[in-house]
């Protein structure tokens, strides 16, 4: 069928928030708020300091807005962003522009999987801390507008057991996603198949939940070099995401929690047939003398049971889709990062399932994510003021432009050379 672009509802499952000077302030106990992270301006730059850790935003992460042809390492600045990477009513505006019904909104300051506060000598501060952020996420963040987000928690992940206790705390606050990364080990932990993550896993699937895994993750370099250009790195990023995702198929743990849920954030799905069409492989030749047990099941029926994947512009993905399951897929924006198809998604989206039938559209659209994360949102609105023609109608007039470029630091504009990773650590490390 030929897509409607107004009658389409969008779910995004992978956008993210740059958190406000001032999110500590309501919700750190008076006696710790001397140690909150806070804001400082170093060389010209607004920074988050924390325990000694100086924590930049780079403009990658804050450019949505902004031409492609002024994208670069900046802005450093707060001033110098869209007010809807932190603020957000301005935020639901901008998804109003966009046609976004509804978004999951990952971190930035803390990580993407919100490692920092597990990354401090502190203990004590750095659960002080975290709950805090997700005090101030559900609270705040989500409370301001209950309607359009689907809240995400942070955990501990120096502890099993305090990760469990956050899973069932913010359980209660109505929260079902919560943060993980994908390769545990490369921060210091025990690996993701040990039973040390027993009591989060048990939590998790007690209270119904997901487990939210964004790729960027793994703590590992993905490129050869620091001379290794940044298209060729930002290029085949997303591939990182099936090592983690053939460790999970192949690991006893999804033999111990047969209802844990795992959705990969920002991992593309055009790999995937071929990735599963390797893992089959694999198990049919190998599985035996690699005494691989996965219940009798095969690696296409674990990948179906256990994941959720979604994408941005995939259609190589969607000519695919039933090679993947038709239930799996779910549709990102990624606001405000440079890689967003804000605010023209919808048409972007509605180009690639040109010509699919209505329910598989809806699928991928929204109910997928919906289903998988177990939100109600759309009982609680209405769907004619969910679509994308009723949402824009709300933000009619809105300016879709970032702040001027006009005096922001970083590489000189006029330089014209290809940009190397060096370029983007150098930038991080605030040299």
């Amino acid at each position: 069928m030929s897509v409607l672009v107004d009658d389409l509802v969008l779910v995004s499952v992978d956008d993210h928030l740059v958190e406000p000077p001032d999110m500590f302030e309501r919700h750190v106990p008076p006696k710790f708020r001397d140690r909150a992270p806070r804001i400082e301006e170093q060389k010209g730059a607004q920074v988050w300091v924390f325990e000694g850790k100086v924590m930049r935003n780079i403009g990658l992460a804050a450019t949505v807005g902004r031409p492609r042809e002024d994208l670069g390492l900046e802005p450093n600045r707060f001033e110098q962003m869209r007010a809807g990477c932190y603020n957000v009513d301005a935020r639901v505006q901008d998804m109003n522009a966009n046609g976004t019904f509804a978004s999951l909104c990952f971190p930035t300051m803390p990580g993407i999987h919100g490692a920092l506060f597990s990354a401090v000598e502190d203990r004590t501060i750095g659960l002080v801390m975290l709950q805090a952020y997700n005090d101030w996420y559900v609270d705040e963040w989500v409370g301001a507008h209950p309607t359009r987000f689907i809240p995400l928690a942070q955990i501990p992940y120096w502890a099993p057991e305090l990760a469990a206790d956050e899973v069932r705390r913010m359980a209660r606050k109505g929260c079902r996603a919560f943060n993980f990364c994908q390769n545990v080990s490369a921060m210091g932990f025990p690996s993701i198949h040990d039973r040390h993550w027993d009591p989060l896993f048990t939590a998790v699937c007690d209270e119904g939940g997901v487990l939210t895994v964004h790729l960027g993750t793994s703590g590992k370099p993905m490129f050869n070099s620091l001379d290794t250009p940044c298209s060729g790195y930002m290029a085949m990023v997303n591939i990182d995401m099936a090592s983690f995702a053939c460790d999970v198929i192949f690991s006893p743990v999804l033999q111990r929690f047969p209802q844990l849920r795992i959705a990969m954030s920002e991992g593309g799905i055009g790999w995937i047939p071929f990735f599963l069409e390797r893992c089959k492989w694999i198990h049919e030749r190998h599985s035996i003398w690699a005494h691989d047990d996965l219940g009798g099941r095969t690696p296409l029926e674990v990948f179906r049971q256990h994941f959720l994947t979604c994408f941005i512009d995939d259609p190589c993905g969607i000519e695919m889709r039933h090679k993947i399951g038709i239930d799996l897929i779910s549709w990102e924006c990624d606001y405000p990062h440079s890689d967003t198809t804000w605010p023209e998604s919808p048409e972007f989206l509605a180009r690639q399932l040109d010509g699919l039938p209505s329910d598989e559209i809806e699928k991928i659209t929204h109910r997928n994510a919906l289903r998988f994360f177990g939100s109600d949102l759309l009982e609680q609105v209405d769907r004619e003021h969910a679509t994308v023609k009723a949402l824009r109608a709300k933000a009619a007039g809105l300016d879709l432009r970032a702040p001027s470029a006009e005096g922001m630091t970083g590489p000189p504009k006029a330089e014209k050379r290809q940009l190397l990773v060096s370029d983007i650590m150098y930038q991080m490390m605030g040299a």
